[in-house]
């Protein structure tokens, strides 16, 4: 039987950037748009503000685009403020690339694992299924999981006990399976 965990964002993740202010390198994105028209072209900025210092930093959403081509629904949520949209703009690699910035997502998600009782039985096949594109240690989510340490989780690797078709070195945030042998 397969069971399923679940990894969740609990929050927007922290935006990696240096600020000008006072050169903490952390803003937090609170889901804020600004939309600026110059006549027939729009500029759009997702706000972010420094976690030291509260400075405003702008992460260019839309610059110099004709009205006509952007999507009345984008250009609705952008004016709602929505959470939401601020959360798929952050995971776009484009947006990303274009304002030279990373992100930062410790402690931004969470590990439902649906309970714990299956974790006694003699082998266990679990299929990881991620919300949203967070990069986590596979190691790191099985330890929290299955109430391992992340060494007894390295030996467990080195031992055979516990496979998977992907590797559980470094990190990923994409959906995988791994089996636990007891």
């Amino acid at each position: 039987m397969l069971n399923n965990w679940f990894v969740m964002p609990t929050r927007l993740p922290l935006v990696v950037r240096r600020c000008h202010t006072c050169a903490s390198e952390r803003f937090r994105a609170n889901g804020k748009f600004r939309v600026n028209a110059n006549h027939k072209l729009l500029d759009a900025w997702l706000l972010a503000l420094c976690t030291s210092c509260g400075e405003t930093t702008r992460l260019t959403i839309l610059e110099r685009t004709h009205v006509r081509s952007v999507r009345p629904e984008l250009l609705d949520r952008m004016h709602d403020n929505d959470p939401d949209l601020a959360a798929e703009l952050l995971q776009d690699p484009a947006v990303r690339r274009r304002n030279h910035i990373a992100l930062d997502w410790d402690d931004a998600w969470r590990l439902d694992t649906g309970g714990t009782d299956h974790l006694d039985r003699e082998a266990i096949d679990i299929e990881v299924r991620f919300a949203a594109r967070i990069p986590v240690r596979p190691a790191r989510l099985i330890a929290e999981g299955c109430g391992l340490s992340r060494a007894e989780v390295g030996r467990l690797i080195t031992d055979g006990k516990l496979v998977s078709a992907i590797r559980l070195s470094g990190k990923l945030s994409g959906d995988f399976t791994f089996t636990l042998k007891r």
